[in-house]
């Protein structure tokens, strides 16, 4: 008969995976039980522009780009014409 001894460790679950502050004791191999006792938010990055936030009712299709050309700037003499 195997003698079960149930051992509770404190860790940090970060980026899917779990990192316990020790060992525990005369185990090498164990199921367990994960239990999560506060969590915190991921923090999204604030951004001063989002995609589409200036396009009002016309969205750009790849054909846009395709037209485009650049002819330079008068300030820094590159001209492409």
């Amino acid at each position: 008969m195997v003698k079960t001894m149930l051992q509770a460790i404190e860790g940090i679950y970060k980026d899917g995976k779990v990192e316990l502050r020790e060992l525990p004791s005369n185990i090498s191999e164990s199921l367990v039980i994960v239990t999560f006792l506060e969590s915190k938010e991921k923090q999204q990055k604030k951004q001063i522009m989002q995609f589409g936030m200036f396009s009002g009712n016309n969205q750009s299709t790849a054909e846009d780009f395709e037209v485009a050309e650049f002819h330079g700037d008068r300030e820094d003499s590159l001209d492409w014409s």
